[in-house]
């Protein structure tokens, strides 16, 4: 495990994730949300995005989460190890509602510079269809990849089973 892409629905917890493992491994965790977006919520122009994620593609060993089609058929052939938190609608939708109140006002530290904290209707509505509209096309991609150590996750339980098992694994 030496370069991991965490992937899911908003509010899975895919940056909680990156960052646990980048402190287990002592592996540097990314987050594509703060390469993307710029202060004020502005999107990153494609290029200056894509380079973004490029150069740390080219590091020996990185974890990385977030989804970002535009750049994930890269992320994921050089990927090692892929994580894909496919957890219920409910579950992510109190995921992004316990996020926006915990961090009202306030930019998180995977995310843009100067990014407060928001919930949206459209961002609502992006987390509640995304298992009906994204997790099908994420399964089938998945299900296409070689050679490459994937986990899917289906709730907390499982994830947590899994963490304990790598942390036994690594005191040994």
């Amino acid at each position: 495990m030496k370069k991991i892409t965490i992937l899911g629905n908003p509010g899975s917890g895919k940056s909680t994730l990156a960052k646990q493992f980048g402190q287990l491994l002592e592996i540097p965790a990314y987050h594509m949300d703060a390469l993307y977006w710029e202060p004020g919520w502005k999107p990153a122009e494609e290029s200056v995005f894509l380079k973004r994620h490029d150069e740390l593609l080219m590091q020996d060993s990185w974890i990385i989460d977030g989804n970002y089609s535009i750049s994930l058929p890269k992320r994921l052939e050089d990927a090692d190890t892929i994580i894909f938190l496919n957890y219920s609608t409910l579950q992510c939708l109190y995921g992004i509602t316990k996020r926006r109140i915990m961090y009202r006002k306030k930019t998180r530290s995977d995310i843009g510079k100067d990014c407060p904290e928001k919930l949206d209707w459209d961002f609502i509505l992006w987390t509640k269809n995304y298992n009906r509209n994204k997790a099908p096309k994420m399964h089938d991609r998945l299900a296409t990849l070689r050679n490459k150590d994937i986990h899917i996750f289906i709730n907390r339980r499982q994830l947590n089973k899994f963490l304990r098992s790598l942390k036994q694994n690594l005191e040994n």
